[in-house]
């Protein structure tokens, strides 16, 4: 069973009607990205950003995954399916995909300021955290979030996981954040690159991608077609 390994990113959940960061009304024209998602903000306000991940939890557990999400998973009878997501949402599990990789944390997880192996999931009639409650040694729970400044763990995973594929795909992501968008270096030669986004995406390595210039859902479906013709 060949190997389909997925990068994604906020597109692929845009659709679902979870806000993107960058783009114009986005979450950053919203809340300064120092305020909320970097670890000097967490220093002076911790409050205020315990506060905007909850919000952001209360919408997701409003969401649901979208076709793109469902087709993806799918996908798993035909193909052995890695999932590179840059985004913190769980669609992705809940519309079914097995194996998903989460570059940036995940928003249904909190950690430790103390201890960086204590991680658990919030239950969903509980999803909210508040200053004073901590983990089993004494330290302050936060969101389980890559902040910017903050290494991400799992890239060297996600490297591993392009170096492996046999067909790449691209869905949903300007391939400006890095070190997300420097996977694509990793990906064999002789891998096909399919990009599915509804903008153009400028990138170092536009001979070796089919682009498919669709939002997600409609994206996938041409994929799907593609890979199972």
């Amino acid at each position: 069973m060949k190997k389909l390994v997925i990068l994604t990113g906020a597109g692929m959940s845009a659709e679902s009607g979870i806000s993107t960061f960058r783009d114009a009304g986005g979450l950053w024209d919203q809340y300064p990205v120092e305020d909320v998602a970097t670890p000097e903000g967490w220093q002076r306000n911790p409050k205020l950003v315990l506060d905007f991940y909850a919000e952001r939890r209360r919408q997701l557990l409003e969401t649901q995954p979208n076709e793109g999400h469902w087709r993806l998973a799918r996908l798993q009878q035909h193909f052995d399916v890695q999932i590179i997501t840059q985004n913190i949402d769980n669609l992705h599990e809940r519309a079914g995909s097995t194996k998903v990789l989460h570059l940036h944390g995940e928003l249904t997880k909190v950690c430790s300021t103390y201890d960086p192996r204590y991680v658990v999931e919030l239950p969903s009639d509980a999803p909210y955290i508040k200053l004073g409650d901590k983990c089993p040694r004494g330290g302050q729970l936060r969101p389980f979030i890559v902040w910017f400044g903050e290494a991400v763990p799992a890239i060297e995973e996600a490297a591993e996981l392009s170096s492996q594929a046999d067909i790449y795909a691209v869905i949903g992501t300007s391939l400006n954040v890095y070190p997300a968008a420097g996977l694509l270096h990793y990906v064999p030669r002789n891998v096909p690159i399919y990009l599915i986004d509804p903008k153009e995406v400028e990138t170092s390595y536009s001979k070796r991608i089919v682009y498919i210039q669709q939002p997600a859902t409609k994206g996938v479906a041409q994929l799907e077609q593609i890979l199972l013709a």
